[in-house]
């Protein structure tokens, strides 16, 4: 029997409860809106059950065997064994205690959860299509609603993905043994964070990149310590080649890459996992149904208050277009709550930290020197290397730096560039120096801990006016 078509009202309708609708629910429940909360999958969205959370539960996970069978020179003595299965349900255990979390978080806020797959009837109306047969639908009538769908993993022509051979980064998170050779197509922030993990593991990976080089969109000099650190370990790159197809073999399956001129590279593989890029999910919602173009390439393009080209409707995170970041999602959120329910409130995308949670970690926020000089200011840069750090050195870890541009007339802090252990926590005082439009002088005269890593920063703001205390100045 098939259950017939409802209609239903709501002040606000979220689509997507990922970080971004997560959040914009919660925030719009706070302010008194009655909200609905739709999620055709797993609430949480891919950031909780399949992506952020996940990878870096296994990222800790495997660091922690790593780290133990390479601490020979610490005096630690130590082989570890991995069980790829024990690790993968202690991952799961994690992504369940967080999604039961979000639910429940939602549920104090008075956020109707409701699965389902929503698509637009007009700019007032979608409908709610439930899985399963007989499950039927059912319309919700709202005065906004805020699109927060997300994004999928690109797929490479020859390399749809299957599960078995060809695997996305969600395949890539539930496999439950360690794959002896694998091939990466992509050496970008998600490719390389893969392929040194699996390499730790104890696979033997190749990573494919078309470009000339790994993490495209960061300097070289940062790029080039994480590079280099994953060829230590054991990772060989081929670059400038486009993966072409595959096939089976006796022995597990071949990888063809084809180069500028034509010529034909063939890598021996066991999986392959595709890093490309994400796309956003906007194809789902039907927006026909509505004024809203989307762009070439899938986004809905937005202002400054998350507002789509059509009033009743917002979007964010993903969808909404670069940077496509867990945390930018959740901010938006924030800001398209507020906005429905009359706050004053825009984004502002001057301090949007990113974060690659490779070996070493990359942390970045603000304007590169190159940036800051497009933008018409004339940079100072003041650098502070690991090697002069005593943490680090207590942390046998010693590989990378801490980078910050200032406005060379005013002194105010522009961005910085972190390669380091824990980069992801040390860009937080960057970017919260920015956010308040600190001086170079307001940083390098905060007493900071000893000895921890945080004093890089410290000692790199010191270094750009000309009076660091651990290295030579400029």
């Amino acid at each position: 029997m098939v259950v017939g078509d409802v209609t239903t009202g709501t002040d606000v309708l979220v689509i997507g409860a990922g970080p971004g609708g997560y959040v914009a629910a919660i925030r719009a429940g706070q302010l008194g809106k009655d909200v609905t909360l739709v999620e055709a999958d797993a609430f949480g969205g891919v950031c909780l059950n399949y992506g952020c959370i996940p990878s870096k539960a296994l990222i800790s996970a495997t660091d922690v065997a790593h780290h133990a069978r390479h601490a020979e020179r610490m005096g630690i003595h130590a082989d570890p064994a991995i069980d790829l299965t024990g690790m993968v349900n202690w991952k799961d255990s994690v992504v369940r205690r967080l999604t039961k979390g979000v639910e429940k978080l939602c549920e104090n806020a008075g956020v109707e959860l409701i699965e389902g797959r929503a698509e637009f009837v007009d700019e007032h109306k979608a409908r709610i299509v439930h899985g399963g047969d007989g499950q039927g639908s059912e319309t919700i009538e709202f005065e906004h609603a805020i699109v927060a769908t997300g994004s999928r993993p690109i797929e490479v022509p020859g390399f749809e993905f299957d599960g078995t051979h060809v695997l996305s980064s969600r395949d890539a998170l539930s496999l439950d043994t360690v794959p002896e050779k694998l091939v990466t197509i992509g050496a970008g922030y998600i490719g390389m964070e893969l392929s040194t993990t699996f390499q730790k593991m104890g696979a033997d990976v190749t990573v494919v990149e078309m470009l000339d080089d790994a993490l495209p969109g960061y300097e070289d000099d940062v790029a080039r310590v994480v590079r280099d650190r994953a060829e230590d370990l054991g990772i060989d790159f081929e670059f400038g080649l486009a993966a072409s197809d595959w096939e089976r073999t006796d022995d597990g399956m071949v990888v063809r890459a084809e180069d500028e001129d034509g010529e034909i590279s063939e890598f021996a593989a066991d999986k392959v996992l595709v890093a490309v890029g994400r796309q956003p999910v906007t194809d789902t919602l039907n927006l026909d149904a509505t004024d809203i173009e989307p762009t070439e390439n899938g986004f809905i393009e937005t202002d400054e208050q998350c507002r789509s080209g059509v009033e009743s409707i917002f979007a964010i995170g993903d969808v909404a277009g670069e940077p496509m970041l867990a945390h930018k999602a959740s901010a938006e959120g924030e800001i398209a709550a507020e906005v429905i329910a009359g706050e004053p409130a825009a984004m502002d995308q001057q301090a949007i930290p990113a974060a690659v949670f490779t070996d070493p970690e990359i942390g970045t926020v603000g304007m590169t020197s190159e940036e800051a000089e497009q933008a018409g200011f004339d940079p100072i840069v003041g650098q502070f290397p690991l090697r002069a750090s005593g943490r680090a050195l207590s942390m046998n870890d010693t590989d990378g730096f801490v980078r910050v541009v200032a406005d060379g007339d005013s002194e105010f802090v522009l961005g910085a560039q972190i390669v380091a252990p824990e980069a992801s926590e040390l860009i937080a005082e960057m970017g919260l120096a920015i956010e308040m439009g600190a001086q170079l002088e307001d940083v390098a005269a905060t007493i900071h801990t000893h000895p921890t890593l945080s004093e890089a920063t410290m000692e790199a703001c010191a270094n750009a006016l000309g009076k660091a205390i651990h290295t030579m100045n400029r």
